[in-house]
């Protein structure tokens, strides 16, 4: 009878972490957007070249102390630390939008090689053999260009 209890005390445990992990992923999902059009402003810019030369102006000030220079050194590697993860957030989303829009076009198109949808799922080894067909058929392909293009001209 107990097994049973403590079962549902996981339940209810891994029911809540689902639910805070929607809700910690769509809340960072929404900083990160923010975070992202926000930082990459010329504003963000502005600011950024504001403190750097109001940090430097207040050298003289402060005797060009260590903990003047440990303000901006701080500063800096805190900015870039949380920026980081922004950053891949960002690129991650904008990586998958882009893939499904290839993988879509790829679907629609006539002849094309649908095989192509999962290349990101592709081993190095698998990717490296495919990228050796491609390169065959881009050395092959200049000799018909030049034809089309000769053709285009007599048109």
């Amino acid at each position: 009878m107990q097994n049973t209890r403590f079962s549902g005390i996981r339940i209810a445990y891994f029911q809540s972490s689902i639910q805070l992990g929607t809700i910690m992923r769509a809340a960072f999902q929404k900083f990160s957007e923010i975070a992202a059009k926000a930082t990459g402003s010329p504003w963000a810019f502005c600011l950024a070249l504001t403190v750097v030369v109001l940090w430097s102006v207040s050298g003289p000030i402060f005797g060009f102390s260590d903990t003047w220079q440990l303000i901006i050194n701080t500063g800096t590697t805190i900015v870039t630390f949380v920026m980081v993860f922004l950053i891949q957030n960002a690129q991650n989303r904008d990586s998958l939008a882009v893939q499904l829009k290839l993988d879509e076009l790829l679907r629609c198109m006539k002849g094309a090689r649908v095989d192509m949808v999962d290349l990101e799922e592709m081993s190095e080894e698998e990717l490296g053999h495919l990228r050796e067909q491609f390169e065959k058929l881009a050395r092959a392909k200049p000799q018909r260009d030049t034809t089309d293009k000769e053709e285009r001209a007599k048109a």
